[in-house]
């Protein structure tokens, strides 16, 4: 599915990636942990492609292509998919047409037919059920009013509708509450297949609990300094980060 190699990353001058190494296999879920300031998030936005971030060395293969060389656009179309963060709100720009457009234009990248209004808005119904998406909030404008949960709810919806075969996960459950972490992660639980693959990048365990991740991994100064199990985790949760700089010879 997903293959980095020696992957190193700037912004603005400043090296944040300093040689990245990680597979992922059809089906499984990694854990990215790490303090904040390690390249958690850089990673995630050089695999969407945000143009802040310049690749200086490396690769990365996505389903036997060179994902490097593809446009931001083409990556979402050939099935990456990122849940930011911080959701940004698009005042004006309603629900319905940004999904049917996003929709529509993959669906014309993979020479489908374009979905008319009464299929869409049939699939968009079936997808919202899924993130107990209140038909209102799909109504209004993208993010625009939304509590920090119901964007985050939304990220998995679109995704719902999306349906990628590889899933970014930057911090979901930053502000989340206990129901709306549920909400969220069962939502993901449902849409994951044997062909789907993500990389959840978290700070808890608590996510973890929910989608049971096939391998943990510690980011530190920008590499991937430690990998595990689901047990690595709880051993973070425990211990913190500091036994992992020791062993990492950083402190």
């Amino acid at each position: 599915m997903l293959e980095i190699k020696d992957l190193h990353a700037n912004i603005n001058g400043k090296e944040i990636l300093k040689g990245i190494n990680l597979t992922i296999c059809d089906g499984e879920v990694h854990a990215l942990m790490g303090q904040n300031g390690t390249g958690k998030s850089t990673l995630s936005n050089v695999l969407v492609g945000h143009p802040s971030y310049e690749v200086t060395r490396g690769s990365v293969i996505f389903n036997g292509k060179d994902l490097l060389a593809m446009s931001p656009e083409d990556r979402a179309h050939e099935g990456v998919f990122l849940s930011f963060q911080a959701p940004v709100e698009i005042p004006g720009v309603s629900m319905v047409n940004f999904m049917r457009a996003a929709v529509n234009e993959q669906r014309k990248y993979r020479h489908l037919p374009i979905l008319s209004a009464s299929e869409f808005l049939k699939l968009m119904r079936e997808k919202r059920a899924i993130v107990e998406l209140d038909n209102k909030l799909a109504s209004r404008s993208v993010n625009e009013g939304f509590s920090g949960g119901e964007k985050k709810r939304n990220e998995i919806f679109q995704m719902a509708m999306l349906e990628p075969s590889f899933a970014i996960l930057d911090e979901t459950d930053s502000g989340l509450d206990v129901d709306a972490l549920r909400i969220v992660a069962d939502g993901f639980n449902q849409l994951k297949t044997q062909k789907t693959s993500a990389m959840v990048i978290t700070h808890y365990q608590r996510l973890l609990d929910y989608l049971k991740p096939d391998k943990v991994h510690v980011l530190l100064g920008g590499r991937i300094v430690k990998s595990g199990g689901p047990e690595l985790a709880k051993e973070i949760e425990a211990r913190g980060f500091d036994w992992i700089k020791k062993e990492a010879g950083e402190i």
